[in-house]
């Protein structure tokens, strides 16, 4: 039996969610308008950031199907 609290999937869709995190504040910082008010910064990264938390809220309910 394993001791780590989730399983394989679980932790794949971790380290997806965490890594569409990282993107979305990539492309925060690669806006070129003053401030950050330009299309990336205020529109496209926060809707990636917003799914890639949503990605990690989904990988942490995740219950795999258990084989009979």
């Amino acid at each position: 039996m394993s001791k780590l609290p989730f399983g394989k999937k679980n932790y794949q869709l971790m380290i997806t969610g965490f890594l569409v995190i990282v993107i979305g504040f990539t492309i925060m910082s690669l806006d070129q308008e003053p401030h950050g008010f330009g299309f990336m910064g205020i529109t496209l990264s926060p809707v990636v950031v917003v799914a890639g938390f949503i990605i990690e809220i989904f990988a942490i309910l995740y219950t795999p199907k258990i084989k009979e």
